[in-house]
């Protein structure tokens, strides 16, 4: 358990914007920060954090909360993981029980293969820096290729010996359970009839490098053997699991994170070496695909945090023509990307050991061509002045500009390929109007399959009618959170019999806090929340702004379950969604929201009492049809409440028909 005030002190001071600003790159908004949603596929930014309510809301998937809901979210941390992740980042200091053997069997199954591949990453480590066999092997292996001993700690580098099962055991006597080891991928499991079941250690004899999440979380490994087996494979990574999924995972992303945002630029490798080597030189924007094909998940992650790539690949690359589809794929979405070739026979590896930084950066900033330069070089030595291979390189290089969204920059690089081509820009235009035309189609022709999958109902439109109360309970459930506790002057209105025997509406004058007032009116009105949500979370807020004089959103939303929490947070950001800033410039001058609170809250419990008076009305009139006794009573009480409905409705200045 972690005590009350390490987490009431990660709470102070843990900056929403700073820890969000780590995964996804945010741009001033007003008084906000917008960026693309984390949780979907979007290319418009509708992902709105607010510094001074310390919420988040993602209007694209509905998510949304506190520092803490964000990291429970796109880490998938558990609570007790979020608050250590944050006291480590602002070196606060957790006080805490240890862990017992008991709770950690009670632990869920991801945490649980958490605990184990962070178990791993720290035996690896300890074998690499204190067995023999372990600095012969392993540490001279990760010398020879330069590193420093800061650089092999940085990264988590280890060394798994060569013996069949030895980690394994290890782990066990540890209190870790075989089936996470296996479920994790770092314990193999055989099992023949007739025979005990037989386990080994996956990466025997190989060096490992740990593969972290964003936030830093060990997913995985990769092994690279040292002998020169050639029936066992040079690499070998963790099997796909619930917390390792590969097309997922970009290698040293925890690490380039902040560099990657702050330059406005990704380096793009293909190995765990390439990725190290790179840092070590100063070079810290730099990530590894891990020798998978590049995917549309992997580059997100990137978009995240800048809108460039820089695609960096090996002198003699055999398969570089096939890397060529991962430049479309990031087209696609919509980024910027240059390609660097380094010189025969050297890698990014080698070449940033055998430089200087300086030297590096100024070789990326020369070599680094735009990828229609890159394609069309490297495509034009293939066609070998072949009039048809030269046609088929023109279709190809057109067709990558065709992934692109962006139409400005369509013409821009159709235009750049006409003078490198010596083609026409008609044709070239054409040619794209062409490939455009028949993804439309093929689209169109996906769209109308999928289509014929459905039972489609036809000219069944109905219009979702809107739920009255519920908008009005949402508005006065963000009315207690935003103005709670601010005292203001209030106008009731007492209900008075005038000289003239009718009923007439008094104004009287009062200073209470908001909080007060709508309980005060709902209770003396009898009004109950008929939303569940609302209901919970009225109480919930009535209670803690009647005991705190330092209410806080960001206390209060880290006390709610995740549903509850996303739903405030999007009754808090819907105003910002919409808010126009910079009206002064244009010589406008709108009244701000918090000057007229009074006068919000009194129209909001006046206009929720007309829509009850209305449906109470509907409720008597409907009583009294078809029936042929006595309806005076009832007709009498329809009456009233048709003249305090009246009054109301003229207080706010409504006119009823």
């Amino acid at each position: 358990m972690i005590s009350k005030s390490t987490i009431d002190q990660v709470y102070e001071t843990a900056r929403l914007e700073e820890v969000i600003g780590d995964f996804v790159l945010l741009k001033k908004s007003g008084s906000s920060f917008k960026g693309l949603s984390p949780f979907s596929d979007e290319r418009t930014p509708s992902f709105m954090v607010s510094p001074v309510k310390q919420i988040w809301k993602d209007f694209s998937s509905g998510k949304g909360g506190n520092v803490v809901a964000f990291l429970m979210e796109h880490e998938h941390f558990t609570y007790p993981e979020a608050i250590k992740y944050l006291a480590k980042k602002y070196n606060i200091e957790v006080e805490e029980t240890e862990q017992s053997n008991e709770q950690r069997e009670q632990a869920n199954e991801r945490e649980s293969m958490y605990l184990v591949s962070e178990y791993a990453q720290k035996y690896f480590a300890e074998i690499l820096w204190e067995s023999e066999l372990g600095k012969a092997i392993g540490l001279s292996y990760f010398k020879e290729r330069g590193f420093t001993d800061e650089t092999i700690k940085k990264f988590g580098l280890g060394y798994s010996l060569d013996q069949w099962e030895i980690f394994s055991n290890t782990a066990i006597e540890k209190g870790y359970k075989l089936e996470y080891l296996q479920k994790t991928g770092l314990t193999i499991v055989k099992e023949r009839e007739g025979f005990t079941a037989k386990q080994f250690d996956r990466f025997k004899g190989r060096v490992m490098f740990p593969i972290h999440s964003m936030s830093g979380r060990v997913l995985g490994f990769g092994g690279r053997i040292l002998t020169n087996d050639k029936k066992a494979a040079k690499y070998l990574n963790s099997p796909e699991s619930d917390i390792y999924h590969k097309s997922k995972v970009l290698y040293g992303i925890n690490f380039a994170k902040q560099a990657i945002a702050k330059e406005d630029n990704c380096y793009l490798v293909e190995g765990y070496t390439d990725v190290i080597q790179f840092y070590q030189r100063g070079i810290h924007n730099v990530v590894a695909s891990s020798g998978t094909a590049l995917t549309p998940d992997q580059i997100r992650l990137v978009n995240r945090l800048t809108k460039n790539i820089t695609v960096l690949f090996d002198g003699d690359a055999a398969g570089l023509r096939a890397s060529l589809r991962g430049i479309d794929l990031i087209l696609e979405q919509g980024m910027n990307v240059k390609v660097c070739t380094f010189p025969e026979g050297e890698d990014p590896d080698s070449f940033a050991k055998n430089n200087d930084f300086e030297e590096v950066v100024l070789y990326l900033q020369e070599n680094s061509k735009d990828f229609i330069q890159f394609k069309t070089s490297l495509l034009v030595n293939d066609s070998n002045n072949d009039p048809i291979k030269k046609a088929e390189t023109v279709r190809d290089i057109v067709n990558s500009i065709s992934k692109i969204p962006d139409q400005i920059k369509r013409e821009i690089y159709i235009q750049e390929c006409a003078k490198l081509m010596s083609v026409s820009e008609e044709v070239l235009f054409n040619t794209l109007a062409q490939i455009s035309k028949k993804q439309v189609f093929d689209a169109s022709k996906r769209v109308k399959q999928e289509q014929k999958a459905f039972e489609v109902v036809k000219n069944q439109k109905t219009v979702e009618k809107v739920n009255v109360q519920y908008v009005l309970e949402r508005k006065i459930i963000e009315m207690l959170l935003l103005y709670g506790n601010q005292e203001q002057e209030f106008e009731d209105l007492i209900l008075k019999e005038n000289d003239e025997g009718d009923l007439v509406l008094e104004p009287e004058n009062s200073e209470v806090k908001v909080y007060e007032k709508i309980y005060l009116d709902l209770q003396e009105d009898e009004i109950e929340f008929t939303h569940i949500q609302f209901k919970n979370t009225y109480y919930k807020l009535i209670e803690e702004l009647n005991e705190k004089e330092d209410f806080s959103v960001n206390t209060f939303i880290s006390k709610l379950d995740q549903e509850i929490a996303s739903e405030i947070s999007s009754i808090l950001m819907e105003d910002e969604k919409y808010e126009l800033h910079n009206w002064e410039s244009k010589n406008i001058y709108p009244k701000e929201k918090q000057k007229a609170v009074s006068q919000l809250v009194s129209e909001t419990i006046l206009t929720l009492r007309c829509f009850l008076i209305k449906r109470r009305i509907e409720k008597l009139t409907d009583g009294t049809e078809g029936k042929m006794d006595d309806n005076s009573e009832i007709l009498e009480e329809i009456m009233n409440y048709l003249q305090l409905n009246k009054l109301l409705n003229k207080k706010l200045n409504r006119v009823l028909s």
